[in-house]
């Protein structure tokens, strides 16, 4: 019994100390049910607080402060959670979760020294090289595989050129000779078509055109330029105005009687639109004018209205008693 009592105290005394229930079963020999019962209910931790503690617990080991220093180490130096995570052997979460919230970079510092780092990793001088001979700065981007930007960074000022002024390399045969303009419109002015000069040089017709001026440029004959001939004006019909059921005459007698255009052309088998139509401007109502004809008030005084509500009425009720909405007998009132 007293051997009992003291393991109950040993128990009780280490979890107390912060050790989970695994940790004392094992050092006890005992199972964790049998730590359970040992420790009361009211000191028993959550789950939360019981996965509090284990972190807690896990960074005193001297594994985790080891760790903890080089991913400090790391990423001090200027490293990307990326490539501290990959070097260690740990998740982005890890690296993450070992350091300080002071320690932690900001999203505009981190992308500035990512540049700052993969700039450092370009060849410069090749890059400037590859510009001088006619590469610009996108396809530069793509070759490298960053952006534009950093190519243009890394590129001196007085080396760049006029946007949309890039200068193309002269056309080249196969054989290593080069176009030349005097060549092309001389054999040009010769008899020799801008296709044939194409082909025997392997460019485009375009890029011939534009070495020959545009005063020995044969161009299509004026007198063979066909023109196309106007198309025939179709004539015009005049509109087939409906014939309704009611005529226009009837139509402003029942408008002005009172009736809306939705009654009238649903008398007529039509659309209330077509009997707009047939309204004349001058005579049609606003939509304030159609909604109080349609829809007349009754003519309840707020006095009316009092009294019913000192006989104890609801508001809904003298609504549905004098015809009217909740809301306008409570407004009217």
């Amino acid at each position: 019994m007293r051997d009992a009592k003291v393991l109950s105290a040993w128990i009780r005394r280490r979890y107390r100390e912060g050790a989970s229930l695994a940790v004392v079963a094992r050092e006890f020999g005992v199972s964790k049910s049998t730590v359970r019962r040992h420790v009361p209910a009211w000191e028993r931790r959550d789950a939360a607080a019981a996965a509090r503690q284990r972190h807690r617990s896990r960074a005193q080991t001297p594994y985790e402060q080891a760790l903890r220093a080089q991913v400090v180490r790391l990423y001090g130096s200027g490293m990307p959670q990326q490539r501290v995570a990959a070097t260690l052997g740990i998740s982005v979460e890890a690296v993450v979760a070992r350091l300080e919230p002071e320690q932690r970079r900001s999203r505009r510092e981190a992308a500035r020294l990512a540049v700052e780092q993969q700039g450092e990793l370009l060849p410069q001088d090749e890059i400037v090289a590859r510009y001088v001979q006619g590469a610009t700065v996108a396809e530069l981007g793509r070759l490298y595989g960053v952006h534009p930007s950093t190519i243009r960074r890394r590129i001196p000022d007085d080396l760049i050129r006029p946007r949309g002024r890039t200068p193309k390399p002269p056309a080249r045969l196969g054989s290593g000779q080069v176009l030349v303009d005097e060549e092309v419109r001389r054999r040009y002015l010769a008899g020799e078509s801008a296709s044939a000069l194409a082909r025997e040089f392997g460019v485009s017709p375009h890029t011939i055109q534009a070495r020959i001026p545009d005063a020995e440029w044969r161009g299509r004959p004026t007198g063979k330029t066909t023109v196309p001939p106007p198309r025939p004006a179709k004539p015009r019909l005049g509109g087939v105005r409906m014939v309704l059921a009611l005529s226009d005459e009837e139509i402003l007698t029942r408008y002005r009687a009172g009736q809306s255009a939705t009654a009238i052309g649903r008398a007529a088998g039509v659309d209330c639109r077509t009997i707009l139509r047939r309204i004349p401007e001058a005579e049609r109502r606003g939509h304030l004018q159609a909604q109080r004809l349609n829809r007349p008030a009754p003519d309840v005084d707020a006095d009316t209205i009092r009294t019913l509500r000192a006989q104890g009425l609801s508001w809904e009720a003298i609504g549905a008693e004098v015809g009217l909405s909740a809301k306008t007998v409570r407004a009217r009132a």
